[in-house]
């Protein structure tokens, strides 16, 4: 390709100037989340080798569904560029094995050839998003990221171009954590199930950037453990993404396209879907079976300890392994909100030693139930995203940390931090008072849409 981009994968983007420029997110190879995801569709031969031969490679965040290690072992020697997310915890580990990497400053636009520009922005949660600027066209590759922010500088640079993309996870919720159980044991089924057509408020969501294209992205997997396959149920098709999508001033595209920004003309690519080879647990050393061994819970209460948070909002969490309980308190005189998380040994210890809990939340096959009052009927904002992002990914577990962690995020762009604090406040008073599931939700989230689209029009 002369000048374009094409879109593969699960979250991969490969960006052409006359070869192979830049490859974001490549997960190529080998599964996810302690192997409970795979690739929904195959990597064409044609795409795989555009891939390995990028001279660049972008990675968002530490999931591995975007930092795969099996797929970086193939792209060892390429220049990794990273965001500049505070703890470094990304950069450091993979300067240590040897990688190429760079951190690129935020909102900085960075040339990689004659016609093909990047700036990145890292946010809070330890994800970050992308823009491309390919021929004078603009991509919004926002993958996993929440809009912490940095919406009023995206838009704002949006209207400077005639065409632009926006690249962002959508679909039945299938990409977070769902495995809840109620106190009988019975599992919570997620709204993602009832399958609601969702392409109304994606492209209200897409009108509010004020993009010309929106393309699924982010969002191209499956559940393939046994003890996983259950959310398949809640997995995205490719024909799920424009049902119901329709606008006057924004056209969804298929998720894998080859895009020629010299004839602003795109065509499908058209990759084969991978058959679902199921996965027993067992097969990969984590039976259900095994019990802690000695030493094992000592290190999992210090685990949970460590972060000052849970003193805070939990009673106590409760970790069942082969059926036996293991309880750590944090109110010794209080049990009124607590959290047990049953699971294999062996997920379980890897996400403890690695500091990696995320991984078990969003594998789907680890069983949470919640105890007591809960304002969410959800981990957050009690347990996540304290525990996974800011203390595993950010390296913020106390006060003290925290505090500095944030202090550092404010001071790269205080006004829209300070805005967008705002705006999240008004939204986690109003969310508690409705189900996900009910109409005043989904009517509550169109007009959010609105509102947005109506201020980027401004």
């Amino acid at each position: 390709m002369e000048i374009g981009f094409e879109s593969i994968g699960n979250a991969t983007l490969i960006c052409y100037d006359k070869k192979p420029v830049l490859v974001t997110d490549p997960w190529l190879t080998g599964g996810a989340y302690f192997e409970s995801w795979t690739l929904s569709h195959e990597i064409p031969e044609e795409q795989m080798k555009a891939i390995l031969s990028s001279e660049y490679v972008w990675l968002s965040h530490g999931h591995p569904d975007h930092l795969s290690s099996a797929s970086l072992k193939l792209l060892k020697g390429k220049r990794i560029l990273l965001p500049d997310h505070v703890g470094s915890r990304i950069y450091g580990e993979m300067e240590t094995q040897g990688y190429d990497v760079h951190r690129l400053k935020d909102r900085q636009w960075i040339k990689l050839s004659d016609r093909i520009r990047i700036l990145t922005i890292a946010d809070y949660y330890q994800d970050a998003i992308i823009l491309i600027d390919i021929n004078g066209r603009l991509i919004v590759n926002t993958n996993d990221a929440g809009e912490l922010g940095w919406g009023p500088f995206v838009r704002k640079t949006i209207k400077k171009y005639d065409i632009s993309f926006l690249l962002s996870l959508s679909g039945f919720g299938d990409a977070d954590m769902l495995n809840y159980f109620d106190e009988r044991g019975e599992r919570i089924m997620p709204i993602g199930a009832k399958r609601i057509p969702f392409g109304k408020t994606v492209a209200l969501f897409a009108e509010g950037f004020g993009v010309k294209y929106f393309l699924p992205f982010s969002s191209m997997h499956q559940y393939r453990r046994s003890d996983s396959l259950w959310a398949n149920r809640c997995v995205t098709a490719l024909s799920d993404y424009e049902v119901g999508f329709e606008s006057k001033s924004c056209k969804i595209l298929p998720a894998f396209i080859r895009y020629d920004c010299l004839k602003d003309q795109y065509q499908c690519l058209n990759p084969a879907m991978n058959p679902i080879k199921v996965l027993p647990p067992e097969e990969i050393g984590d039976s259900w079976d095994d019990p802690l061994e000695p030493g094992d819970f000592e290190l999992v209460k210090n685990y949970f300890k460590a972060v000052s948070h849970l003193e805070r909002t939990l009673d106590f969490i409760n970790v069942r392994v082969a059926g036996k309980d293991h309880r750590i308190e944090f109110n010794r005189h209080r049990f009124d909100r607590g959290i047990t998380f049953e699971t294999p040994r062996k997920s379980l210890m890897l996400a403890v030693t690695h500091q990696i809990f995320d991984d078990l939340l969003i594998g789907n096959f680890m069983k949470t139930t919640l105890h007591g009052t809960w304002r969410t009927k959800s981990i957050y904002p009690y347990f996540s995203p304290y525990v996974p992002k800011y203390a595993d990914n950010g390296r913020a577990r106390t006060r003290e940390e925290l505090a500095a962690y944030f202090k550092e995020y404010r001071k790269r762009a205080f006004l829209d931090y300070f805005r967008h604090k705002i705006e999240e406040g008004s939204t986690n008073i109003l969310r508690p008072l409705f189900s996900r599931d009910s109409k005043a939700f989904h009517v509550g989230r169109i007009v959010y849409y609105k509102y947005k689209r109506l201020t980027s029009a401004l």
